[in-house]
């Protein structure tokens, strides 16, 4: 079993903002580009309310330093 859960997009949002990613410029329809001090810039291109599952979850922690914790 995956140690990531599947959550709603807002959620997975709004634990990337807790861990330190920002906005980095307005948001062009569903893309919104988030940034962290030392790491490579990140497209999130999730609607609010769409379901994100355990290996899409497991890809973008890996990409932005996301734990199961944070969530």
């Amino acid at each position: 079993m995956s140690q990531w859960p599947a959550i709603k997009a807002r959620r997975l949002l709004a634990a990337l903002k807790r861990i330190g990613w920002s906005e980095k410029r307005a948001q062009e329809g569903s893309h919104l580009t988030l940034c962290r001090e030392g790491w490579p810039d990140f497209t999130f291109s999730f609607h609010d309310s769409e379901e994100v599952g355990p290996r899409m979850l497991a890809r973008v922690a890996k990409k932005t330093g996301l734990e199961p914790s944070d969530l």
